[in-house]
């Protein structure tokens, strides 16, 4: 998994070169299951949506529909989990072995502190991310205005993500030093969860 995350660039250029047209497909699953399962907090988005955006800008995929695609799959996603934890959240929370109890009583607390906004900045938190539509749901937060915050979180973390990767992926510097790239995307997107810790420490 750690070198699935670190090397993505490579393993995104073989899946794009093996089954072209198709790859737009896998793309879309990869994002909505890292969006829609609970059990998948650790699969890549901010760093998969930079690469993406870095081989738009090389003209491997097309920028417009990419966006698309993966805005619908991340607005699809969370609507999935949101169901979930509507219906069936407490029940699996109580009997799964799979989840963390910290992972579901942090986002339970983030959600409780900021609302709505949970669903947006949380599309930028690992793990929060993948659990907020699910605590949502256990919450019975209604889903029109779920649906809200979900389409607004979408839309401005896979626009920021990708077009950041788009931009900058045609530079030369990050483009031959992509692996550094993506652990610094990675250390940026774990920078809202350590100042969270470091404000409830104090």
């Amino acid at each position: 998994m750690l070198e699935f995350i670190f090397h993505i660039d490579k393993y995104i250029k073989e899946i794009i070169e093996f089954f072209g047209p198709a790859s737009y497909i896998i793309l879309f699953f990869i994002i909505f299951f890292e969006t829609g399962v609970v059990l998948a907090p650790f699969l890549p988005g901010d760093s998969l949506l930079f690469i993406i955006g870095v081989f738009a800008a090389n003209g491997t995929l097309n920028l417009y529909l990419i966006l698309i695609i993966l805005t619908i799959a991340a607005i699809a996603g969370d609507s999935i989990n949101y169901f979930i934890g509507n219906r069936f959240g407490e029940r699996i929370f109580s009997k799964s072995r799979f989840f963390k109890k910290e992972y579901f009583e942090k986002t339970k607390e983030f959600y409780e502190k900021h609302g709505g906004k949970t669903i947006v900045i949380g599309r930028f938190v690992p793990v929060v991310r993948t659990f907020a539509p699910f605590v949502a749901g256990i919450g019975k937060m209604k889903y029109k205005r779920f649906l809200v915050f979900n389409v607004i979180g979408a839309l401005i973390w896979v626009n920021s993500l990708v077009l950041l990767g788009y931009f900058f992926g045609a530079i030369q510097i990050v483009s031959d030093n992509m692996g550094l790239a993506i652990i610094a995307v990675i250390i940026i997107s774990l920078i809202p969860a350590i100042i969270g810790y470091l404000v409830r420490k104090n």
